[in-house]
């Protein structure tokens, strides 16, 4: 979808090497990107049990990966060695799997309608996994459902954790002081960035998050927004940046236009 954002101020809480395309886009369609990190993506410290799993990473089946970086720091850790040839891939959504791709490995399965650990489990490659060793890729303290859902049907599951989150340790003063004509609209990619932001925000800025247009990326997310307060949440069909543009220019052409 195509736009004039007509220089709306549209706020980008990504962490920070992973926001210069949306902001790129947003400035492209005629609007202001504010990048305003509210998570940082840190590697984990290397333990013995991680070190094993990566050492033994030729005896699973299934990799599957949760999110870009996911695929980042897996291959990082995994320096000149490569994801075994034998393994099925697969990646909760279309910028894992273009991760994966950009890295040299083009085939992977990968959801096509929504992107999430549910839309993973009714994939047919993932139905029959008895006594499948599945090697799972994520940030520490995700989700437990697809390892259990998993599990329930029979695999040998590990998780990998090879990277953490982090609230930044920001000072959002000049944010807030200049919100009111500065941001039109904020938008946010995981419920995790969504809570450092208020958190971030404190009170006075938190009353102005609540009251600005809101982009989400599932309908969780929608309901986290919903129970914060936030008075006008918009849910795009993705987290891919096309996604969040298509979102962002359908709020913008109904508003303005």
């Amino acid at each position: 979808m195509t736009c004039d954002l007509q220089g709306r101020g549209i706020l980008v809480t990504r962490a920070r090497h992973q926001a210069a395309s949306l902001c790129a886009m947003i400035s492209a369609s005629g609007g202001r990107p504010i990048s305003f990190p509210a998570i940082e993506i840190q590697p984990v410290n290397r333990c013995d049990k991680l070190a094993w799993l990566l050492a033994h990473i030729d005896r699973y089946q299934i990799l599957i990966f949760i999110s870009p970086n996911a695929v980042h720091w897996a291959l990082k850790m995994l320096g000149e060695r490569a994801l075994p040839s034998s393994a099925m891939l697969a990646a909760v959504g279309k910028s894992t799997a273009n991760a994966l791709a950009a890295a040299g490995y083009s085939v992977v399965k990968v959801p096509g309608q929504r992107f999430n650990s549910e839309a993973l489990l009714e994939m047919p490659e993932l139905s029959r996994v008895e006594h499948q060793h599945i090697m799972i890729f994520r940030g520490r303290g995700g989700r437990p459902l697809l390892g259990a859902s998993l599990e329930s049907r029979g695999a040998l599951v590990e998780y990998t954790e090879v990277y953490q989150r982090i609230r930044p340790q920001v000072d959002p003063g000049s944010l807030i002081e200049r919100w009111p004509e500065d941001v039109d609209l904020v938008t946010a990619t995981s419920n995790e960035i969504l809570q450092n932001l208020f958190s971030l925000l404190g009170q006075s800025g938190s009353a102005l998050l609540q009251r600005t247009s809101l982009v989400v990326i599932s309908q969780r997310m929608a309901a986290k927004a919903k129970a914060l307060g936030c008075s006008e949440v918009i849910q795009a069909h993705g987290a891919d940046d096309t996604s969040l543009i298509n979102s962002i220019c359908a709020w913008a052409n109904d508003r303005y236009n």
